[in-house]
């Protein structure tokens, strides 16, 4: 299942994130051009097929992604999340797809364009559909084969695809390895934990399935029978419990990859633990790594967990010896806030076996409570208090009658303590607010405490202050003997880090178990199981074990209740000895200055090599900003693939050159050699009459922007720029620094600190610092990346500005609107090749382009017969499907219409083209054919 707020994201491929930190560096220091490292065309072109599969009595809706070359390579399958649909992971598939797999992705029954009801992962129905998927799979020419029909591949997803993964791996032994993502074991045991109803996130569960008439009517009737009343039945846990991984588990023994969230109240940690359990039993592969997001929010790791992701299936699949598939555990930890720019400080923790959540055990010792907790925030949620206080009177002493929170009777020595659950379980205490928490769980790891109990609803219990930290790894545990007056009793565990004060008390994760004694089970011992959590508990603090009768997120009896509970020994925390933390990093100038000096000397020396080759210059194109010519790039390794071929073209004064192309068409090559950073296999490139090379002189008439600056956050905006300057070496009155933040607009805000920009500003001071000493010819790439539209607006006016006074822009940019708007010519690429080259206005309006409207959906089979029409070149639905993109070929638009009439199209419009959009559809399925 996915978080309805946040959906699970993608980034950079991870051999190129790790570099992002040095090349940012090296951006403050070198005098070339402003960049850092960034996805880029170099990656081999990825192609996309999309098509309806019919199998199962359902149609699934399929993507499939493969790169250039002829070798067989192993085969990927990414699941979605609940409620979402095979776009949701595109951007994963691409990159991985770009690393050597084929790729597929896929909507799950009732999601996306798919057919069907939802089954929740029945093993006929959307686990028939992943076999299916494999079989399709296994007849593509460039799949690796195991054997006939038996592709090599791997199965990954986040939540409810990460669960099909497992499920693939127990009901088909074609697949080779898994990689789920904050998923599921069993899904019994996430709804009804020990048998309670975890009602918030259940009806999340069914709205974000589209309502109740979209599940299996099996299903429909079993979430409404639950909810009403309250309590799962012995039915309703044995329908998800056969539809869970669980239900396999002697039957997953591929290697196995289990990444979950510790800000996860859906399936918190315990679900990971039998998952690595039960694979391990069977004698696979294990490795867990706890991330630092979940459903309930944060931070998901995006780039660190798909390149773990891509690492295991390269050693499992690749079958690549040398590929580091990470520690047998990993543990994200936070602490703490960044200075510079109030972000949240990770470290990573690990050790080379998975410890489980029981490891190292360290008993404390608990009594009974004398102050009340109140409210997370350390106020009493009766009177406004401070936490220590009691509800009545607000004062510090504790009430002579009742045991912490509780409205009854208690021992003398405060282990046996009395209280309520209200009628109506109302109103409840609070701890994760599913669905809408927003990350709100991680403020526990920065000392923010956000829960709440109600006076006489709760017993609690208190350590006393601690005499050395500890870090808490797994799950505590307590023995305990509970009874109810009458019935069940319903309880629900927290354990809080209360601050030397009292005032303050945080609750890890905001994460609480929820536990159903039954009459058998009463006035007997107990052992409680705690929520699992990575947390430390610094010296001087105190251990709160609260055991409340109510929870938000939990239904518990609506019929009112008195239970009494009797500590019975002491809390027990898993500190996980053979976890260690990894070193705090050092600040980035401890190392970067010094990596920044050897790599320019060197940089240096090279250059000095390469200039007694450079061409002499060519005074005919003395006054030409850009001219390229025959430019080819082969990939690395590689004797047959061009990242760019044959490109040609030449830019003038005065021009806002848009250079546009899919994904792995070459532009941030182009670029890239364009600024002297990589060295042509072939052609030449000439600005102003020079030859281009590393280090070459003219590059001072160059300024360049790549997706970022490596700026100094504690700095404000002009010495920054300053900074830079100075590191360029070139005299101070040559900067001309006012005179470019003049055309990028920043004002007051110069004086300010870098952290405390807006993206917005942030992008316009990398700018400001790409035009320091006014360059004749300004390259930016994606300079609106992440601006919203007015920031975008204010984006376009500063390139307008700076080309106004005769100097020349070249933009690189997926935003076709903008680039309609700001730019006067555009170069369009597509595999590394020229498509065309010219005015926009002569693009968009070229005259064997129509714009066909009609009345009804065009279909793809129209669209086929309509392109194979004679003199036309070909054809293209357009967005709305209402519509058709037409390239003349030698027929006239009075030919064309006159064959859609025959075809029983009912052609409502017929006119020239004018968008840009369509044109390089157009423009791009004409170098695809």
């Amino acid at each position: 299942m996915e978080n309805p707020t946040s959906r699970w994201r993608h980034r950079l491929p991870r051999t190129r994130g790790r570099w992002a930190a040095v090349v940012a560096a090296l951006a403050v220091l070198v005098g070339a051009g402003t960049w850092t490292a960034t996805a880029d065309d170099s990656a081999p072109s990825v192609h996309r097929q999309d098509q309806m599969l019919k199998m199962n009595g359902v149609s699934v809706d399929t993507s499939y992604f493969t790169s250039g070359g002829t070798g067989r390579r192993p085969a990927v399958l990414i699941g979605h999340g609940f409620g979402g649909s095979k776009n949701d992971v595109r951007a994963q598939a691409e990159k991985l797809a770009a690393d050597g797999y084929a790729v597929m992705t896929w909507s799950a029954r009732g999601f996306g364009r798919t057919t069907g009801e939802i089954t929740l992962n029945a093993p006929d129905g959307e686990v028939k559909d992943v076999s299916g998927l494999i079989d399709w799979l296994a007849g593509r020419p460039e799949v690796e084969l195991d054997a006939k029909g038996d592709p090599r591949v791997g199965v990954t997803g986040a939540s409810y695809g990460g669960a099909v993964s497992l499920l693939a791996a127990g009901y088909d032994r074609r697949v080779d390895a898994v990689a789920p993502v904050i998923s599921y074991w069993n899904l019994a045991d996430a709804l009804f934990p020990d048998g309670v109803f975890k009602k918030l996130w259940a009806g999340i569960f069914v709205s974000s399935g589209g309502g109740c008439q979209r599940f299996q009517k099996e299903l429909c009737e079993m979430y409404e029978r639950v909810a009403v009343s309250g309590k799962p039945d012995a039915a309703a846990r044995a329908l998800l419990t056969e539809r869970s991984p669980e239900a396999v588990a002697d039957r997953i023994d591929v290697p196995t990859l289990i990444l979950q969230g510790q800000s996860d109240s859906l399936f918190p940690l315990g679900q990971a633990d039998a998952m690595a359990e039960a694979v391990k039993a069977n004698g696979a592969p294990v490795s867990v790594d706890w991330i630092s997001g979940g459903h309930d929010g944060g931070d998901d790791e995006g780039d660190r967990v798909e390149g773990r992701v891509g690492d295991w299936f390269d050693r499992y699949l690749k079958k690549d010896k040398g590929a580091d598939t990470g520690p047998g555990f990993r543990v994200t930890r936070t602490g703490g806030v960044d200075s510079t720019d109030g972000a949240a400080l990770k470290r990573g923790a690990s050790s080379e076996t998975y410890p489980g959540l029981t490891s190292g055990g360290r008993k404390i010792p608990l009594t009974g409570a004398r102050q009340q907790p109140g409210t997370g925030g350390g106020q009493d949620a009766t009177t406004g208090g401070n936490g220590g206080r009691d509800a009545t009177t607000g004062g510090g002493q504790e009430p002579p009658a009742t045991g912490g929170g509780g409205s009854g009777r208690k021992a003398p020595d405060g282990l046996t303590q009395t209280f309520r659950n209200p009628a109506g379980a109302a109103p409840p205490s609070v701890s994760a607010l599913p669905g809408i928490g927003g990350g709100l769980s991680q403020l526990s790891s920065l000392g923010v405490g956000l829960s709440l109990d109600f006076p006489g609803q709760y017993a609690s219990f208190e350590s006393a202050p601690l005499e050395r930290s500890v870090h808490v790894t797994g799950s505590p545990t307590v023995t305990v003997d509970v009874k109810a007056d009458h019935g069940d009793a319903v309880l629900f565990g927290k354990v809080y880090d209360v601050s030397p004060d009292g005032k303050q008390q945080v609750l890890p994760s905001q994460l609480v178990a929820p536990y159903r004694v039954t009459p058998a089970e009463q006035g007997k011992p107990v052992e409680l199981t705690l929520p699992a959590v990575d947390h430390e508990v610094d010296a001087g603090h105190r251990l709160r074990l609260v055991l409340s009768a109510t929870d938000l997120a939990y239904a518990s009896p609506a019929e009112p209740a008195t239970y009494t509970v009797t500590l019975d020994g002491a809390l027990t925390l898993p500190t996980a000895p053979g976890v260690k933390t990894a070193a705090a990093t050092l600040p980035w100038w401890t190392w970067g200055l010094p990596a920044a000096a050897v790599v320019i000397a060197a940089a240096l020396l090279l250059t000095a090599r390469r200039r007694t080759a450079t061409p002499a210059p060519d005074p005919a194109l003395s006054g030409v900003p850009l001219q390229i010519t025959g430019l080819s790039k082969k990939y690395a390794k590689s004797t047959d693939r061009y990242a760019v071929r044959d490109l040609g073209f030449r830019v003038e004064k005065g021009q806002v050159l848009g250079l546009l192309g899919p994904n792995g068409a070459g532009k941030t090559t182009t670029l890239r050699m364009l600024m002297g950073l990589i060295t042509p296999d072939a052609g030449e490139i000439r600005v102003f009459g020079h030859a281009i090379r590393p280090g070459a002189p003219v590059l001072s008439r160059v300024g360049s922007f790549v997706e970022g600056a490596g700026f100094l956050p504690h700095l404000s905006g002009r010495s920054n720029l300053e900074l830079y300057w100075q590191a360029t070496g070139r005299p101070a009155e040559d900067a001309h620094i006012d005179e470019a933040l003049e055309i990028a607009g920043l004002g007051d805000a110069l004086a300010r600190a870098v952290r405390t920009y807006s993206q917005g500003m942030r992008q316009r001071l990398a700018i400001a610092q790409a035009m320091l000493g006014m360059p004749d010819l300004l390259i930016l790439d994606e300079p609106t990346n992440g601006l919203d539209p007015p920031q975008i607006r204010e984006m376009r006016d500063v390139m307008i500005r700076y080309a106004a006074g005769g100097r020349t822009v070249i933009v690189s940019s997926h935003l076709l609107s903008e680039v309609e708007q700001s730019c006067t010519h555009l170069v369009v690429m597509d595999r590394g090749q020229l498509v065309q080259a010219g005015p926009v206005a002569e693009i968009t309006g070229s005259g064997d382009m129509l714009l066909v409207t009609t009345d009804a959906e065009v279909t793809e089979a129209l669209v086929d017969k309509a392109a194979a029409l004679p003199g036309i070149g070909s054809a293209v639905r357009t967005e709305d499907g209402h519509g058709l993109l037409v390239r003349l070929d030698g027929a006239t638009a009075a030919q064309l219409v006159a064959e859609l009439v025959r075809l029983d199209v009912p052609v409502t419009g017929v006119g020239p083209h004018r968008r840009l959009e369509d044109a390089f559809l157009t423009l791009i399925s004409q170098g695809s054919a």
